[in-house]
């Protein structure tokens, strides 16, 4: 009887165990194929992810609290000390000093003075919230607009996918710089959501091509027969099975496009019809400094390098997204 016992406690001992490694299987396989858990955990190991995310970050803390690194301009060289901005006036983007025109760096002011006397570190400062409003806004909305169409378009497809594609075809072959400058020059006032409102009718059907393409990839899944199956309306379908499944080419390609409309922004303000004065953002800076680029380039290079790290830093984030989410690349 102890001869037979043992082998039978042994069996159920195997038994056991393997049901324990059972259980605990999936949730490991889980955490390793989960596209997103996957993708974060690649880009903490990123060196060009971390060095954008921090460029981005501390460019996105300047537009929030400028007043925060406008402290770093302490100079106390205020020629009108009784100013009521106090002694340290030059933290203040509009206190100017018509004396010290286009004046060139220093020690106390480390970008110079553009061409009204006023300091240039404190204006670059406050410079970013708007250009950087205009990236971020311009890109969500040009998200909601591709995520509706390309949805609709890709999931029923055959005349609504059709009249959709003609459509997305008509704007796409208006460049969005020809168009901004056509429609700008009609409005009296253009502020940020006059400029972004012009960027995103025109610059969604790259984006919606996109977000149609992944959709139609989807849509004949096993997961979505099974919800159809299932009794699930489109609108469950598209919003809680689709798009989740979706969304990794849209957010590549959002991130790029954030730099892309800061870049717009910039161009349309220095072919005069972007954002009006007294408005503060880099591309009225460099729209300002082409009157005296041989004379003061300091003028030019420091909006402009803010511009230039921006972009870049949204294009390596797009980069390091499209590696770490695309399975093929890894």
């Amino acid at each position: 009887m102890s001869s037979t016992a043992e082998p039978q406690e042994q069996m159920e001992s195997a038994f056991a165990a393997e049901e324990n490694q059972s259980f605990e299987a999936p949730d490991a396989i889980g955490r390793r194929t989960s596209l997103w858990g996957d993708a974060w955990r690649l880009l903490r190991k990123n060196p060009l992810f971390m060095v954008s995310a921090l460029l981005l970050i501390i460019i996105v803390a300047m537009a929030i609290v400028p007043q925060l690194f406008a402290m770093l301009s302490s100079a106390q060289d205020c020629a009108a000390a009784s100013s009521n901005t106090g002694a340290y006036c030059w933290r203040d983007p509009v206190y100017s000093e018509l004396g010290r025109s286009a004046e060139g760096p220093s020690a106390l002011h480390w970008f110079g003075f553009d061409v009204q006397g006023r300091d240039m570190f404190t204006r670059v400062i406050y410079g970013a919230r708007n250009s950087i409003s205009i990236g971020l806004t311009t890109t969500f909305g040009l998200f909601l607009v591709a995520l509706i169409l390309g949805a609709l378009a890709g999931y029923f497809g055959g005349w609504l996918d059709a009249l959709i594609a003609r459509i997305a075809d008509t704007f796409f072959a208006i460049p969005t710089t020809l168009a901004g400058i056509a429609f700008l020059n009609l409005l009296p006032n253009r502020g940020v959501i006059e400029v972004s409102a012009v960027l995103i009718a025109f610059g969604w059907p790259g984006m919606m091509r996109i977000v149609r393409s992944s959709v139609v990839g989807e849509r004949e899944r096993e997961y979505v027969q099974a919800a159809k199956a299932l009794g699930s309306g489109p609108v469950r379908i598209i919003t809680r099975h689709i798009l989740p499944n979706s969304l990794a080419p849209v957010v590549v390609y959002a991130t790029l496009m954030v730099g892309s409309m800061i870049g717009a922004e910039a161009t349309l303000s220095y072919l005069g019809v972007g954002l009006q004065l007294p408005t503060i953002s880099w591309g009225l800076m460099v729209s300002e400094a082409q009157k005296r680029l041989l004379q003061a380039p300091h003028l030019l290079f420091f909006p402009g390098t803010f511009i230039s790290v921006t972009v870049f830093s949204f294009i390596l984030m797009g980069d390091a997204l499209r590696d770490a989410l695309d399975p093929r690349l890894r």
